[in-house]
C-alpha cells in the first residue's frame, strides 16, 4: 500500500499530473506487486519560492522541471525491488509526460504494517482476522 506524494512547480496540465499518477502506479504495479486499486496518490504544485532542488547534487544536470516523489511503503521489498521501481518510475515518467530522467528524485519511506488504517479506524493489515 504506497501512499504516493509528488512536488512540482507549479503550472502542468491536468493531463501532465494524470501521466505522472498513471506511471507511478504502473511501475509499483510492476515491480512491487501493488494490487489492483491500490491507488493512493497526491500532488503538490509549488511557486518558485516554495520548491528548492539542488541543480547539480550527484553531479546531476536538474531542471526547473524537476518531480520530488516520496513513496510511503511496508517495509517488504528487497533492494533489488526498490532498484526496480526507481529504474521503471524514470523509464514510464520519461516516456509520458516526457520528464527529463535527471528530473525524477524518488524517496523512499518505509514503515511497519501497522502504521497504516484504510478506514474505520482499523488497521487493516494487522486487525484480527477472526
Amino acid at each position: 500500500m504506497p501512499l504516493v506524494q509528488v512536488s512540482l512547480r507549479r503550472g502542468k496540465s491536468a493531463a501532465y499530473h494524470q501521466a505522472i499518477f498513471d506511471g507511478v502506479y504502473r511501475a509499483m504495479r510492476e515491480t512491487f506487486n501493488v494490487p489492483e486499486d491500490d491507488r493512493f496518490m497526491t500532488i503538490t504544485e509549488h511557486d518558485a519560492s516554495t520548491f528548492s532542488v539542488s541543480p547539480t547534487y550527484f553531479g546531476i544536470a536538474r531542471s526547473e522541471d524537476a518531480v520530488i516523489l516520496q513513496l510511503t511503503v511496508n517495509n517488504t521489498r528487497t533492494r533489488e525491488q526498490k532498484q526496480a521501481l526507481y529504474r521503471r518510475i524514470v523509464e514510464l515518467l520519461h516516456e509520458s509526460p516526457g520528464i527529463r530522467t535527471e528530473d525524477v528524485f524518488i524517496s523512499l519511506v518505509e514503515v511497519l504494517p501497522e502504521n497504516w488504517s484504510f478506514g474505520h479506524g482499523i488497521a487493516q493489515y494487522v486487525a484480527d482476522k477472526g
